[in-house]
């Protein structure tokens, strides 16, 4: 995954809207690796790798991701035809567009 987009993510990090979370966001892309991020009482950490126990796991291409965080592309959508796949704390990936928003 280009750093850039990952560096995309930390400078639109909402700190407010992650003050009461304790989780860890692990993805798997398609075509770079994997990537987990920490969001602890409004901290936010990008780590490279995998975590050995994610709150949640999304697998999905670089290019869904950033389809899903500028807001082109529906998250359910990408869910509903295969280009994203979630497992563990589902419901916790549809809080990732109110902790990275993109205006």
């Amino acid at each position: 995954m280009s750093l850039s987009t990952l560096d995309k993510l930390q400078s639109r990090f909402d700190a407010q809207a992650a003050r009461d979370m304790d989780d860890v966001f692990q993805f798997h892309f398609s075509d770079a690796g994997s990537h987990y991020l920490v969001i602890k009482e409004g901290n936010l950490e990008i780590e490279e790798g995998e975590h050995d126990d994610p709150s949640v796991s999304l697998s999905m291409s670089t290019d869904t991701l950033k389809g899903i965080m500028s807001g082109d592309v529906n998250g359910m959508t990408a869910f509903m035809t295969g280009k994203l796949k979630a497992t563990g704390n589902v419901m916790l990936a549809t809080k990732l567009t109110s902790l990275f928003p993109s205006s």
